[in-house]
C-alpha cells in the first residue's frame, strides 16, 4: 500500500534467479591432542551438537573459527620457526602475516580450552584475562590445511595442528565436556570406524597415521598437505 498522494512504483521485472555467490571461507583452526602413553597413539575427539548448522552429530577434533581477539592474545612460548614459516606459506604469492599465522595457532589452543577444558600453557591468575593461562605454542605441529567446498552452510579455511599431551604436561584423564562438544573420547588413530566423522576428518587422520609411521616424533619440519576444491574437483597439494 502507498501513502496518499504518492505514486506507486512500477512493478519490477521478473528476473531468473541466479546462483548465489559462494560463501567466503573464514579462518579456522583445529587441534589434534595426542596421547601416546599407551601402546597406540590416541587422539581426542568429540561429537558436535545436533543443533549446529555445520556438521551436526559428527565427531571432530576440538576447533573453531579464528576470532579477532586471537590476534591480541599473549603467549608464553612461540611457534617453532618451521611451523610459523609453513603457516605463512599459501598457494598465492603473498604469504600470511606473522600475526595472522600466529592467531590461527592461538585460536586452536583457545578452542581446545573452551571445548575440552584443556590448557596448553602457563596458569594465569590475572583478573579479566581473556584466558586463564598464557598459551604455549612451542610444541604445536602444523599437520594440514583444508577449505570447505562451496555449497555448504558454513565454509572454513581450517589449519589443523597436533600436539602430544605429555609434551604439553596434560593429563589425558582430565578432560571436560562443554556445550560445544559432547561425548569426548580418546580414539585410536588407527581405528575410528565406530564413529561418524566428516570425510575431511578421516582424510586428516590418514595424514596423521602416515606422519606417525614416517616418524613417531612428528617433527616440526614437514611439508603440509592442503585440500581444496577447484573446478568441482577435490585437490591435494603440498605447501
Amino acid at each position: 500500500m502507498t501513502r496518499e498522494g504518492a505514486s506507486a512504483s512500477p512493478p519490477l521485472p521478473q528476473l531468473q534467479s541466479a546462483s548465489p555467490a559462494p560463501l567466503r571461507p573464514r579462518d579456522a583452526a583445529s587441534i589434534m591432542l595426542l596421547d601416546r602413553s599407551g601402546g597406540n597413539v590416541r587422539v581426542l575427539m568429540g561429537r558436535r551438537h545436533s543443533g549446529h548448522a555445520f556438521m551436526p552429530d559428527l565427531y571432530v577434533f576440538p576447533g573453531g573459527r579464528c576470532d579477532p581477539t586471537d590476534y591480541r592474545l599473549e603467549f608464553s612460548g612461540d611457534l617453532h620457526p618451521a611451523v610459523l614459516q609453513a603457516l605463512k606459506t599459501t598457494e598465492r604469492r603473498r604469504p600470511l602475516s606473522v600475526g595472522r599465522a600466529r592467531a590461527l595457532a592461538l585460536a586452536a589452543v583457545r578452542e581446545l580450552h573452551e571445548e575440552a577444558g584443556v590448557s596448553i600453557g602457563t596458569a594465569l591468575s590475572r583478573p579479566n584475562a581473556p584466558l586463564p593461562f598464557l598459551p604455549d605454542l612451542t610444541n604445536l605441529r602444523y599437520m594440514a590445511r583444508a577449505i570447505t567446498p562451496p555449497g555448504q552452510p558454513r565454509r572454513f579455511d581450517t589449519r589443523f595442528f597436533a600436539v602430544f599431551a605429555d609434551e604439553a604436561e596434560i593429563d589425558p584423564s582430565e578432560i571436560l565436556e562443554s556445550r560445544e562438544l559432547q561425548d569426548l573420547q580418546w580414539i585410536d588413530v588407527k581405528d575410528c570406524s565406530s564413529l561418524r566423522i566428516p570425510e575431511i576428518t578421516a582424510i586428516i587422520l590418514a595424514e596423521m597415521r602416515t606422519g606417525l609411521e614416517a616418524d613417531p616424533l612428528l617433527p616440526h619440519e614437514r611439508r603440509v598437505p592442503f585440500y581444496f576444491t577447484r573446478h568441482r574437483r577435490f585437490v591435494r597439494t603440498l605447501l
